[in-house]
C-alpha cells in the first residue's frame, strides 16, 4: 500500500518541479526584455548621441572664453555633459537605497519598476526639445533619465536570484545582456539610417539627432510592457511594526549596518565600485573623445558603437560559457586586464583615422558584456534571501550609482590640461585597482556567509 503511494506521489512531484520550471522559464523570458528595452537609452543616447550633441550645445551657449555657467558655476563647455552625468547618479545614490528597501518590505517591485522606466523614458523622449543654445533643459532630462534608469536597474536586477536557480544565475545574467546589446545594435542601425538620409527625409542634422534621441524613450516605454507582464511579485513576511511606511533614510541606514554583517560581500562591492567606474566612464565618454579628440565623424561613431553592440552579445555569451569552466571571478579577471590594454590603446589612437577607432571599439565590444553580466551573475550569489532589492541597491549604487567619480576624473582632467588623450588615460587606474581588490575576494566563502549554496564553479 506504502509502495503504491509512493509511486503516485512521484509522477506528481514530477509534474509539480515540470510546472515550477515553466513558470520560471516565461518569467526568464520576460526578465529578458527589460535590458531589450532600457539598453537603447544606454547605446543610441547615452554612449552615441547626447554627448557630442549636448557639448555642441554646450558650447553654442559659451560665452566667449568657452564657458557656461549652470548656477552660477564657471564650466567648460567641453565638460559640461561629463559634469551632468557625474550629477545624475548622485541624485540616483539618494534615491536607489530607499526605493531598493521599500521593494523588499513591500514585496512590490513591479509597480516601482514601472515607475521609474516610465519616468525614464518620458525623459529620453522629452529630449526631442533639445535645440539652440537649452543646454539646461539637456542637463536636466539626462538628470531625470539617468537617475531613473539606475533606479529600475535595482528593481530589474533584483528578479534575478528569484527567477533563476544558483546554477543557472550566470547564463541567465548573460542572455539579459545579450538581449540589450542585440536591440542596442538594431536601434543604431535605424538611427544610422535616419542620421545618414537626414537630407532625403528633409530633416536638418539638428533635428535627426533628436529624432534618434526621442525614439530611444519610445523604444523603453513600448517593450517595457512585455517584463512588466510576465515578472510576478512574490509575498514578503513582515516584521510587526515594519511595513513599507517604514521605509526612508532610516531603513537606508539600517540596510548599511546590516551589509556590514558580510564583509566579504562589501569586499566585492568595493572591487566592483572601482572597475565598474571606469566601465561606465568608458561607454558614457567614449563618443566625446571620438568627436573632439579624433575628430571622427557622427556617423563613423555610430558605426563604431553598433559594432561593439553586435561583438558584445557574442562576448556576453562566450564570456558565459568561460565561467562556467573556469569560474566567473576569473574570467572578470581576465576582463579587467583587457580593459586596461585596450584603454592603453585608445591614448595612442591617431585622429581621422576610423580603422583605428573600429577596432578599439572590437576590443571593448568582446570583454564590454561579459564583465558586466558575470559581475551582476556573482553578486547575486552574495546576497542572503529575502533582502534582493536592498542589497541590488547598493549593487546598482556602485554600476551606475557611483559612477560619478570616473565622469568626474575625466571632466576635470580635461579642464586642466585640455587634452581628452590625457582624460582618457586617466581612466585605466580604475580597472588596475578593481582587478587587485577583486582578485583578493574569496568568493566561496563569501558565499557560504550569505547563507547561499555554492555553485560547483564561481
Amino acid at each position: 500500500m506504502s509502495a503504491q503511494t509512493t509511486e503516485d506521489a512521484e509522477p506528481g512531484a514530477e509534474d509539480g518541479r515540470s510546472a515550477a520550471a515553466a513558470a520560471r522559464k516565461r518569467e526568464q523570458h520576460g526578465w529578458y526584455f527589460y535590458d531589450f528595452a532600457c539598453s537603447v537609452y544606454s547605446t543610441s543616447v547615452l554612449t552615441v548621441f547626447l554627448g557630442p550633441y549636448l557639448t555642441a550645445v554646450a558650447k553654442a551657449a559659451a560665452d566667449s572664453n568657452g564657458y557656461v555657467h549652470p548656477l552660477g558655476i564657471p564650466v567648460r563647455a567641453g565638460s559640461y555633459f561629463a559634469y551632468t552625468v557625474s550629477a545624475s547618479v548622485i541624485v540616483a545614490v539618494l534615491i536607489m537605497p530607499l526605493v531598493g528597501a521599500l521593494a523588499d518590505r513591500s514585496g512590490r517591485k513591479k509597480p516601482l519598476l514601472a515607475a521609474a522606466a516610465y519616468t525614464g523614458a518620458t525623459a529620453t523622449a522629452g529630449m526631442f526639445l533639445l535645440g539652440g543654445d537649452r543646454y539646461l533643459l539637456g542637463g536636466l532630462l539626462l538628470i531625470v533619465a539617468n537617475a531613473s534608469l539606475a533606479v529600475s536597474m535595482v528593481l530589474y536586477n533584483a528578479y534575478l536570484p528569484q527567477i533563476s536557480t544558483p546554477e543557472e544565475r550566470d547564463t541567465v545574467s548573460s542572455r539579459g545582456w545579450a538581449f540589450g546589446y542585440t536591440s542596442g545594435a538594431l536601434v543604431l542601425v535605424l538611427n544610422l539610417v535616419v542620421y545618414q538620409g537626414h537630407d532625403s527625409f528633409g530633416l536638418s542634422e539638428s533635428e535627426a539627432v533628436r529624432i534618434c534621441l526621442a525614439s530611444a524613450g519610445l523604444w523603453w516605454g513600448a517593450f517595457a510592457i512585455i517584463p512588466l507582464r510576465r515578472l510576478r511579485d512574490r509575498a514578503v513576511v513582515r516584521e510587526p511594526g515594519k511595513g513599507p511606511a517604514v521605509s526612508g533614510w532610516k531603513q537606508l541606514v539600517a540596510t548599511l549596518k546590516d551589509m556590514r554583517r558580510y564583509p566579504l560581500t562589501l569586499s566585492f562591492l568595493l572591487a566592483y565600485l572601482i572597475y565598474n567606474d571606469g566601465v561606465q566612464t568608458v561607454i558614457s565618454q567614449a563618443s566625446v573623445y571620438g568627436s573632439e579628440e579624433l575628430e571622427l565623424e557622427q556617423s563613423t561613431l555610430i558605426v563604431a558603437v553598433l559594432l561593439v553592440q553586435v561583438l558584445a552579445v557574442a562576448g556576453a555569451l562566450g564570456m558565459g560559457r568561460l565561467a562556467v569552466r573556469f569560474g566567473a571571478q576569473r574570467t572578470i579577471l581576465g576582463s579587467l586586464a583587457a580593459w586596461a590594454v585596450t584603454l592603453a590603446a585608445g591614448y595612442f589612437l591617431p585622429a581621422r583615422t576610423p580603422v583605428w577607432f573600429f577596432a578599439l571599439a572590437a576590443m571593448i565590444g568582446l570583454v564590454l558584456g561579459g564583465s558586466q553580466a558575470l559581475s551582476r551573475s556573482l553578486f547575486s550569489h552574495l546576497v542572503p534571501a529575502g533582502k534582493e532589492a536592498e542589497y541590488f541597491s547598493a549593487y546598482e549604487m556602485s554600476d551606475r550609482g557611483l559612477s560619478w567619480v570616473g565622469p568626474l576624473v575625466f571632466g576635470l582632467t580635461y579642464q586642466v590640461t585640455g587634452s581628452y588623450r590625457d582624460a582618457i588615460i586617466s581612466l585605466v587606474v580604475f580597472f588596475a585597482l578593481g582587478f587587485v581588490l577583486l582578485a583578493r575576494v574569496p568568493v566561496r566563502r563569501a558565499v557560504e556567509a550569505a547563507g547561499n549554496p555554492v555553485p560547483e564553479r564561481i
